[in-house]
């Protein structure tokens, strides 16, 4: 696995904020007379079915604001701020969920920003919020009565049955009563309510924030949304197929081996934009054939292996993604040129050639505890028969849930919100495939892309993982692109980014709005975004 799996959870929200904070591209609305600033416990109202069980406030200094759990991370040169927390809890459920809401104690830009969380953690760490304030916004998060990114003992209770309260608390109700809750103590410690307010996430929070668009559509005049975890009953349980391939089918390659593999198939697929360039611009469309490495000779860790048939086999059903006993296709695989081991480590073989799989945390959590209720489901021992089962069953009882897929977006589109969301199309563990579906449907619900597109644009990402452009693997603004949006009716037609390709090296590229995909022009400098247009896919 190139990338650790804290780093690319850390990448998902914390440490989103520094690049998701608006530029002098969209400038923030002017001021005009606040209240003294006083750092005091504010009277908060309830949001509806809750109780407040407290409220506190306390000024910080701000400095170097460190990051809680296990996702870490730090921003420094943070602005004194007052950090009311408000404790809520839903009479009968016996929950308690914290809203924290950090305002700065001067230069407030009148702008509210709501930040979702990452895996199992439904809300900011400290990095997030403490970038926000940096950069003027009052903000708000709700650890939702949870625990940390991969704390999962709350999920079952004392009967060992689904805690129903608090997955509802981190599906969906906890993010809006934070926007409910974070307003209210702005405009009780400012004197007025704010000007603009702006929901920020990726992954979980990316799923967090079209929850609030589908659910909730007066919450957020911008809601700006990556690498969505959409379809959560779904992709969950599709995120353990390639252990469930390589268990049935006996055979772990290793990491070297699935390496090999992803740069083949990008080498042969680099092309179809236009340009050998290290960047796939649409991995639905290679159709490299996983058999032409049978027999290729890869040296890893100072041991040459050969790839064989059954490691050929092992990636193409990886890559071909979860199918029934008769063929029939359940969710994505995991994309070419996205990182196959994410999903697919396993230990190195014991003294007696013996392998064991070490399922993605997340995913195999959700399928133990949530779908089977029970925590030592041995989850090698998974057919193929018996995905199916469970995938089906995480359909059935969590789709009302957790699913988040909703298409009727047009509440959101009447009060005025906008949507944008880019997906990095080498996500190794959401498909950006996912994403393209929830898009289609929202088309087929409201009248056509022309029309969503007034409201809803998303950006694909080419040679991009999960996450990839909050700063740790490229870059964009797309903060800076919603503000322009919301508050100057400048809808974005691209969406400048930083990538990296195949060797490592960073490119300046234009995203294309979908279902446009860039393409070179056919001469000019390659490293020039002006060398690249968006044109339709040949498949349309």
């Amino acid at each position: 696995m190139r990338r650790p799996f804290l780093t690319v959870l850390a990448a998902g929200v914390p440490l989103a904020a520094a690049v998701y904070l608006p530029t002098a591209r969209a400038e923030p609305p002017a001021a005009s007379g606040p209240a003294p600033f006083t750092c005091s416990a504010p009277s908060v109202k309830a949001p509806q079915g809750t109780t407040v069980e407290s409220v506190t406030a306390a000024r910080r200094d701000g400095g170097t604001v460190n990051g809680t759990g296990v996702l870490g991370g730090s921003v420094s040169g943070v602005p004194a701020f007052c950090e009311v927390t408000v404790t809520l809890t839903h009479p009968g459920s016996d929950d308690h969920a914290k809203v924290r809401t950090w305002l700065p104690a001067e230069g407030w830009s009148g702008r509210f920003q709501g930040l979702g969380g990452a895996a199992y953690l439904a809300g900011d760490n400290g990095v997030g919020l403490g970038t926000a304030v940096k950069k003027g916004y009052a903000a708000v998060s709700t650890d939702a009565g949870v625990g940390d990114a991969l704390d999962t003992g709350w999920a079952l209770d004392s009967q060992g049955r689904v805690n129903t309260a608090l997955l509802k608390n981190f599906a969906s109700r906890s993010q809006h009563e934070a926007a409910v809750v974070g307003k209210r103590v702005v405009d009780a410690v400012y004197g007025k309510p704010p000007a603009y307010s702006y929901f920020t996430g990726c992954s979980t929070g990316g799923r967090q924030g079209y929850m609030e668009a589908q659910r909730h559509p007066d919450d957020y005049d911008g809601i700006l949304a990556d690498a969505p975890a959409v379809h959560w009953d779904e992709f969950e349980i599709a995120t353990l197929w390639p252990q469930v391939v390589m268990n049935n089918e006996k055979t772990y390659p290793s990491t070297c081996e699935f390496d090999a593999f992803t740069k083949a198939a990008v080498k042969a697929c680099d092309s179809l934009d236009g340009l050998q360039d290290g960047l796939v611009n649409d991995p639905t469309r290679c159709d490299f054939d996983p058999r032409r490495l049978i027999g290729t000779k890869v040296v890893c860790e100072g041991r040459e292996l050969t790839i064989t048939a059954p490691d050929a086999t092992v990636v193409r059903k990886i890559w071909d993604g979860p199918r029934t006993l008769t063929g029939k296709e359940l969710w994505y695989g995991v994309p070419v040129g996205a990182d196959i081991s994410a999903l697919a480590g396993h230990t190195d073989p014991d003294p007696d050639g013996n392998v064991t799989g070490t399922p993605f945390p997340v995913p195999a959590a959700w399928a133990r505890l949530w779908v089977a209720e029970d925590p030592s489901l041995d989850l090698s021992k998974i057919t193929y028969a018996g995905f199916t089962q469970l995938f089906k069953r995480s359909q059935a009882e969590y789709d009302k849930v957790i699913g988040t897929d909703d298409p009727d977006l047009s509440a959101f589109a009447a009060s005025g919100g906008k949507l944008l969301t880019w997906h990095g199309e080498a996500d190794q563990y959401i498909p950006a495939q996912g994403t393209v579906r929830y898009r289609q449907q929202v088309e087929r619900a409201l009248g056509g892309g022309k029309k969503v597109d007034d409201f809803y644009r998303l950006f694909l990402a080419p040679g991009t993982d999960h996450c990839g452009l909050d700063g740790a693997d490229g870059s964009a603004d797309g903060l800076a692109a919603l503000t322009a949006w919301v508050e100057h009716g400048k809808a974005p037609k691209t969406l400048p980014a930083i990538l990296t390709d195949a060797d490592g090296q960073n490119v300046t590229r234009d995203l294309c709005g979908y279902p446009r995909i860039s393409r070179y022009k056919g001469h000019g400098d390659p490293s020039a975004v002006a060398s690249f247009t968006c044109v339709s896919p040949p498949r349309l």
